[in-house]
């Protein structure tokens, strides 16, 4: 394939079938990795970034600032850097290192804020250093991807149309829950062609994005502290919700790299703990899709790092999930994240 700009590179239509995920249903993944900023969030930040060109907000002398924990950050900065737009991006100290080093290989101003909010999260932290800067920089543009409509429709338009044209119609569909935009966007596509699918959308323990208490969490993706604009609760009877424990999410991560050879991320990694956990809801010949939205590449020092798990959730954990015994801690592991993506 050929392409105009490294943004347009990736295969949209990338279904992956996991062999005897279930035993009684076909279990495949659409794959939104496979691009140059290594998650779906490429699909977002082009949506947001050029609806503020469409719309006149982006002339000489704007620089962008957005709120990420991680993969929104990676993409924006790799779309600002190949369109010449200034980035700043806030993030916070339990964003993955690796991510952040991304970032800022790609030219973006990272500011990490380690105050954290009401809900001991960061996200209203973040969002509070942003509207400081909005107040004092007239030229700063927030594309606050927690309420732009955009957010939704490169999901409407890209992602759900992605699925029914390449996959077909699934009798499942699973689908992480961050800022919400791509669930969002999914059920307005379904809805709109009257498919019979079962969407589930599927965030972490400790999200209040579904309406549930507030709780630290470890793994950046998805998640929130503060439920998003975009977020229509409203749409409550059309899908199933749920929430998965965070050891859960770690659990699949790992089996799906040692059965399947896929090195997932930790959104991945839920949005699959979540399959597996309906699979006595799930009838007989189903066919299943579940979204995953991340690589496991940043996640090397965490989910797939025997020393953390240990670290965080103990040895008899690690044992039980078929780690090797973890080596003596390299450095105090007391870092907690908060995920909003």
């Amino acid at each position: 394939m050929l392409y105009d700009s490294a943004h347009d590179a990736g295969d949209p239509h990338c279904f992956v079938r996991l062999a005897g995920f279930l035993p009684h249903a076909e279990t495949w993944l659409k794959l939104e990795a496979q691009n140059p900023a290594g998650s779906i969030k490429i699909k977002a930040a082009r949506a947001m970034v050029t609806a503020a060109e469409e719309a006149g907000r982006i002339g000489p002398g704007t620089r962008l600032i957005e709120s990420t924990s991680g993969n929104l950050g990676i993409a924006l900065a790799s779309i600002c850097a190949a369109r010449g737009y200034p980035i700043t991006l806030v993030t916070d100290p339990n964003a993955n290192y690796r991510s952040v080093q991304q970032m800022r290989a790609l030219g973006a101003d990272v500011v990490i804020v380690d105050q954290r909010d009401a809900n001991d999260g960061f996200l209203g932290s973040r969002i509070a250093h942003i509207s400081l800067k909005l107040a004092a920089d007239p030229a700063l543009v927030w594309l606050n991807q927690y309420a732009n409509p955009a957010n939704v429709a490169a999901h409407r338009e890209g992602t759900a149309v992605e699925i029914t044209e390449g996959f077909g119609v699934p009798d499942w569909l699973f689908v992480g829950v961050g800022t919400s935009g791509t669930l969002m966007g999914c059920l307005e596509h379904f809805a709109r062609i009257e498919a019979p699918t079962v969407i589930t959308g599927v965030d972490a323990v400790g999200s209040v994005t579904f309406g549930g208490p507030a709780a630290r969490r470890l793994i950046p993706g998805l998640g929130s502290s503060r439920v998003p604009e975009i977020f229509r609760r409203g749409e409550h009877g059309r899908y199933r919700r749920m929430l998965v424990p965070e050891p859960d999410a770690i659990v699949a991560c790992r089996r799906t790299a040692a059965t399947h050879g896929l090195l997932v991320g930790g959104s991945t990694g839920t949005v699959l703990a979540a399959v597996r956990a309906s699979a006595h809801r799930i009838p007989a010949g189903s066919r299943v899709l579940a979204v995953s939205p991340d690589h496991g590449h940043a996640y090397l020092d965490t989910v797939y790092d025997d020393t953390w798990v240990a670290a965080h959730y103990g040895p008899d954990f690690l044992n039980d999930i078929g780690g090797r015994p973890a080596p003596p801690a390299r450095t105090p592991v007391t870092a907690e994240s908060e995920s909003s993506k």
